[in-house]
């Protein structure tokens, strides 16, 4: 699940309705085809081309499922709810709305490190494992398809998922000081699903979906705390970790950014591992505005331009995780809203599943009504949709026969990643190449002589590169590798960075002078939201050599944002500073500081042309409206020592440009 995306707007609409428990529920749902059982098997081209036969049958019937009806999933459905306090593998909260299990039963991770039930604070090892194998065939028996999140721990501070300090990607990626802590991780993992058969032993397949939401800032993997490179590689190791070293053969791979992408399929694929590694392209999306035009018009326009990147790919689309905002004022009619505006795309309507979250029973948010909650009436109405898929509609998932379409080899350059800034005078160069032996892999800098990588212990084709000191000046190589695979030449590279950045004073965001002149290197370091693309200005800046160019777009939508971690104490600082050009237009600009959990706000003018300092004081910021649960804070000292992050959103004004570039400059607290 996500945690607040940077902003939100909130909207209170509708009524409270309730239904009586004990309603009898009628359905006339249209099955989905039996397989065929005559003729040749269905070719499947997955990631896993030695997955069982089960597993390829899955992503055959998801494939077949296609504009024919979506499944619905609900994550933990089996162990936390409002209907039932001991879980006993059949106890549901869907159950007790609509009479049925849900078609997908979502379990995380965080099972194995006791976090979620039925994992145990202090158990073992061994049996949080175990705890995690048992649910998953619980959903299994229950006639449902099994998928898995990964809430993982940081691996570098010893923190839960949120914790993004430590830049913990780059210290767990082969070579890192954390390689080993993940490794192990990975090996409980690929113990749980291992061992999650039925009674016959068939392994039973699961969706894997690690690293999710990524393109927000709230994880450790998130954006802002590693590269695009860094996430891509992170997830190809996951794949060929679990499929290759531990022979993990019942997983499908889900990739799944969150909401706001605009229906731009660039922001989408930014972090994509590439059609190796993924089975099924994910989207999250939850609604904080009580079920408006917006939100809903912005999720169908993203979750069609996924389902067209899944068919122009041959992958399995799905809305990977939604969920309704909770609020007192709720639209009583959001789940048939929302299925109702899915269905009428034609593209949209083709995504296989959509999985809601947990119903932890916290503030008394229930992402599935129970009986007597005010939205039950349209989870019925939902659930007799003929469109809706619930687990007794489920009929050949697993039926399927299939061949798998043998992958082709591919390289790519594990270390280093892109953008990444080497600041010692050597590294390691390492290579994958898969799934074949390569005959001769060499590398090279700047076009330079190829020299030799040798197969290491690890799998890796490695070399050391020494590096001059005299190159450690804050310049940028380019590193390329190639390996000769059947006759065929397969190549990879890199922009490295060489050389340290001298750390900024207390209390500053951002100088843009520590890129090295690479736009790249910048849009990487913020987190972005809807439609805006930042590069590096050396016409219009405040001081030294760069500023920030910051073009916005609100064909799609009314607001857009950047947003930088910061991980700061500014209590001993009484304002916000910042050079700003606006573009003359009636667009206003928002500066977002996140302190201890409060979002605070502070609006400026974006209708002057000439640069100008804009000074804030933190006694004028206000919480932001939708942030409904610090209503009376303060920015005061308190809140300032805990400073985690800076977002500088843009709005569309009544009168203002669609399009527009405004220039920012030293972002600081002084």
């Amino acid at each position: 699940m996500s945690n607040p995306p940077l902003n939100r707007r909130a909207f209170v609409i509708g009524v409270a309705v309730a239904v009586a428990a004990g309603s009898q529920l009628s359905r006339a749902v249209a099955a989905p085809s039996p397989s065929t059982a005559a003729g040749a098997p269905t070719p499947v081209r997955i990631v896993d081309d030695g997955a069982t036969p089960a597993t390829r049958a899955l992503f055959a019937f998801l494939k077949r499922q296609q504009a024919k009806g979506i499944l619905f999933g609900h994550q933990h459905d089996l162990t936390y709810g409002f209907t039932f306090s001991t879980p006993n593998g059949k106890a549901s909260d869907t159950k007790a709305a609509v009479g049925d299990y849900p078609a997908v039963f979502g379990w995380d991770t965080l099972i194995l490190d006791g976090g979620e039930r039925p994992g145990a604070e202090g158990g073992t090892h061994a049996a949080n494992i175990a705890a995690l194998s048992r649910v998953i065939r619980q959903g299994d028996a229950r006639g449902g398809i099994n998928t898995l999140s990964a809430h993982m721990p940081n691996f570098v501070t010893g923190g839960n998922f949120n914790d993004t300090a430590g830049r913990v990607v780059g210290r767990i990626l082969p070579g890192g000081a954390q390689h080993a802590k993940f490794n192990a991780f990975l090996d409980r993992i690929a113990q749980a699903v291992q061992r999650a058969r039925r009674p016959d032993g068939t392994a039973i397949p699961v969706i894997f979906r690690p690293f999710h939401e990524n393109n927000g800032g709230w994880f450790w993997w998130g954006a802002g705390h590693t590269t695009s490179a860094e996430y891509i590689e992170l997830y190809r190791y996951t794949v060929e970790y679990l499929r290759d070293t531990k022979g993990v053969h019942n997983l499908l791979y889900a990739y799944s950014p969150n909401q706001s992408f605009g229906g731009d399929p660039a922001g989408y694929l930014r972090t994509y591992p590439g059609d190796p590694f993924v089975d099924i392209l994910g989207y999250d999306a939850y609604d904080d505005s009580a079920g408006s035009a917006g939100w809903l018009n912005g999720l169908v326009k993203d979750l069609a331009m996924v389902v067209g990147l899944a068919n122009e790919r041959g992958k399995a689309p799905a809305l990977s995780e939604f969920g309704e905002s909770g609020t007192e004022g709720r639209d009583v009619q959001w789940f048939t809203r929302l299925l109702a505006a899915v269905k009428a795309d034609p593209l949209a309507r083709q995504a296989t599943y959509m999985l809601t979250w947990a119903n932890f029973g916290g503030t008394n948010r229930a992402y599935v009504p129970y009986p007597g909650h005010p939205l039950r009436a349209d989870f019925v109405s939902y659930y007799e949709d003929p469109y809706t898929v619930f687990a007794d509609d489920l009929h050949g998932v697993f039926s399927t026969r299939t061949t798998a379409v043998r992958n082709e080899p591919f390289l790519h350059l594990v270390t280093p990643t892109d953008r990444q800034r080497v600041v010692t005078s050597r590294t390691t160069v390492r290579v994958r190449v898969t799934p074949a032996r390569a005959n001769r892999v060499t590398w090279a800098v700047n076009g330079g002589h190829p020299r030799p990588l040798r197969l290491d212990a690890d799998g890796f084709y490695s070399g050391d590169w020494p590096i001059d000191p005299a190159w450690l000046d804050n310049r940028k190589a380019d590193l390329t590798v190639s390996a000769r695979v059947d006759g065929e030449t397969l190549t990879d590279s890199a922009v490295v960075l060489l050389g340290e950045v001298a750390p900024l004073p207390d209390g500053w965001v951002d100088d843009f002078e520590g890129y090295a002149g690479d736009d790249v290197s910048l849009s990487e370091a913020y987190s972005h939201v809807n439609s805006n693309v930042t590069t590096l200005s050396s016409e219009h800046r405040s001081t030294g050599s760069y500023g920030l160019a910051y073009a916005y777009d609100f064909t799609d939508a009314e607001y857009t944002g950047i947003g930088k971690s910061v991980d700061a104490d500014w209590s001993a600082f009484t304002s916000m500073d910042l050079w700003l050009q606006g573009d003359g237009s009636g667009n206003g600009g928002t500066l977002q500081i996140v302190a201890d959990g409060a979002y605070f706000e502070y609006g400026v003018p974006l209708s002057g042309s000439t640069g100008q300092r804009v000074q804030a004081l933190f006694s004028d910021f206000r919480p932001a409206p939708w942030d409904t649960a610090h209503a009376d804070a303060l920015l005061d000292a308190a809140h300032l020592s805990k400073v985690t992050a800076f977002n500088l959103y843009l709005g569309h004004g009544t009168s203002g440009a669609l399009k527009g570039v405004v220039y920012v400059d030293d972002i600081r607290a002084v």
